[in-house]
């Protein structure tokens, strides 16, 4: 390693890694590792042929959890109405399965500061563009915006569009160009 640009001071030190960085050879492993011990913090036991596969048994219930990659496959014995932040409905009579993440929206409105925002039937009608006019004007809207995590929200928003929400696809593209 080299020390970084602008840091340069001929003493020869440089940077140690403390946590892997995505991308890196290690940083699958870090996760997997990350993963199991939290994991087996609540009870899971990790296949002893497989290593990706976890299982957790209560009474006459079970849980399976199968890990690929940064995927996890949930399967359990029980009826689920609520996995991962994601509400379950199912209508056997009307052959439905209906998923919906209102407790996760209202927590991200609630992080963000919009938990009194009025909802739109549409997010964004033909011909809205963003340009100038929306920018902050003054000093006060600037401080105002400096408090809101852009990055962070707009991601939420995309875990959001990906799993209940494609509706949201196009103002989340329009969103993450900024």
């Amino acid at each position: 390693m080299k020390q970084p640009e602008g840091f340069n001071d001929d003493s020869h030190k440089v940077c140690r890694l403390k946590k892997s960085i995505y991308g890196l050879k290690q940083a699958s492993r870090q996760w997997y590792l990350k993963f199991h011990k939290v994991i087996t913090s609540f009870g899971f036991s990790e296949n002893l042929v497989d290593h990706c596969i976890y299982l957790k048994v209560s009474g006459s219930n079970f849980i399976f959890l199968v890990l690929y990659v940064d995927d996890i496959l949930l399967a359990s014995s029980d009826l689920a109405s609520y996995v991962i932040g994601i509400e379950i409905h199912k209508d056997r009579k009307q052959k439905t399965l209906r998923l919906f993440q209102k407790a996760y929206i209202d927590k991200i409105l609630q992080r963000f500061g919009m938990k009194d925002c009025w909802p739109s039937p549409a997010p964004i009608i033909k011909g809205d563009k963003f340009n100038n006019d929306q920018s902050p004007k003054d000093e006060l809207e600037l401080e105002q915006m400096k408090n809101i995590p852009y990055a962070s929200a707009v991601g939420s928003l995309m875990y959001a569009q990906v799993c209940t929400r494609p509706d949201i696809c196009l103002v989340i593209g329009l969103l993450g160009r900024y």
